[in-house]
């Protein structure tokens, strides 16, 4: 288990930009991969974007390509810049490691951080 601290959400009107930071401190060699995940309300958890632990590749969900870049300058952390946000992007934005089975990322830890919040008005 690696400890992930999410931070950076907030409420901004659709249209507007947030950036988010996932920072982990204790990252180790065998997560490879960051990912970044959201719950809305009343919906299950799913995948937003991935960034290998180079920062060189990333991949992103449908919803969110070309609205969001997911980004890092170091092994420790993590950033997902959001931008043209839309109110159904409105959720609770999670860290964790991730893997991927065919076209389906999944996390790598059971537990999960606090979350940031991201609420987008209309």
């Amino acid at each position: 288990q690696v400890r992930l601290i999410e931070s950076g959400g907030g409420l901004v009107q659709a249209g507007g930009s947030l950036r988010l930071s996932c920072a982990a401190p204790e990252r180790t060699f065998f997560v490879n991969v960051i990912a970044w995940f959201r719950q809305a309300p009343g919906k299950d958890r799913e995948w937003v974007a991935s960034i290998n632990n180079s920062g060189t590749t990333a991949y992103y969900a449908g919803s969110v390509v070309g609205r969001f870049t997911i980004s890092s300058d170091n092994p420790n952390t993590v950033y997902l810049q959001m931008n043209s946000l839309k109110p159904e992007d409105t959720a609770v934005y999670y860290c964790n490691g991730a893997h991927q089975y065919g076209d389906i990322w999944l996390p790598l830890f059971d537990t999960w951080g606090q979350g940031t919040q991201v609420s987008v008005s209309s």
